[in-house]
């Protein structure tokens, strides 16, 4: 038995659409979103700069709108399956704000397996980020040997450092600076399924 952890962006790897798209599309700004989420999956503006600007974008609807938005996004189920029956050792490791999925993460039964960005609260607002999380830290803390599989510039880094680094195109185009450090790149999720397997 592989002594792996499995590390796992949660957008267009875990879901088959991109999260703040998708919650951009149900509140009216859609085109100001896309240009700033891939602007950010290019590389051009930092990630963090990128998030808070897209959350500003958001901060109109309630918390229970984006969660209810959320909870209706599609999951690439096979990986959620993979996901579940190796809860133990995998993680998911996603910049999204932890009070706009919570509900998707409760659905796969990850909570205790989250790394994610927070937001305080002011009723059913937000009213500031105060955590955006730094996926370099997190595979810092890693201890044994990780496959990490995202697809996305903020991904770069985890799957650069990784033992077995996968670009996953499935849903959008694998980036730049991922296709550069990946160890493989797999673009159908049955294959990345099987080969996530063969690495038990």
């Amino acid at each position: 038995m592989s002594r792996y952890i499995f590390l796992f962006d949660l957008d267009s790897t875990v879901t088959r659409q991109e999260i703040l798209p998708t919650i951009a599309s149900h509140i009216g700004v859609y085109e100001q979103m896309k240009d700033l989420t891939e602007s950010s999956m290019r590389g051009e503006v930092p990630f963090k700069q990128s998030f808070l600007q897209r959350v500003e974008l958001l901060k109109s609807a309630s918390v229970s709108q984006i969660r209810e938005i959320v909870s209706n996004i599609e999951l690439n189920e096979p990986l959620v399956d993979f996901i579940q029956a190796n809860k133990s050792r995998s993680y998911i490791v996603t910049g999204n704000l932890d009070v706009w999925i919570e509900g998707l993460i409760e659905k796969l039964g990850m909570e205790k397996n989250l790394f994610c960005s927070k937001a305080l609260l002011d009723g059913d607002h937000i009213q500031d980020v105060f955590n955006i999380v730094d996926k370099d830290a997190v595979i810092r803390q890693m201890v044994l040997p990780f496959v990490a599989v995202g697809d996305g510039n903020n991904d770069a880094e985890m799957i650069e450092a990784a033992e077995v680094g996968i670009g996953y195109g499935g849903v959008r185009p694998v980036a730049a600076s991922v296709l550069e450090c990946a160890t493989h790149v797999v673009y159908q999720e049955d294959k990345l399924v099987d080969f996530l397997n063969k690495l038990l």
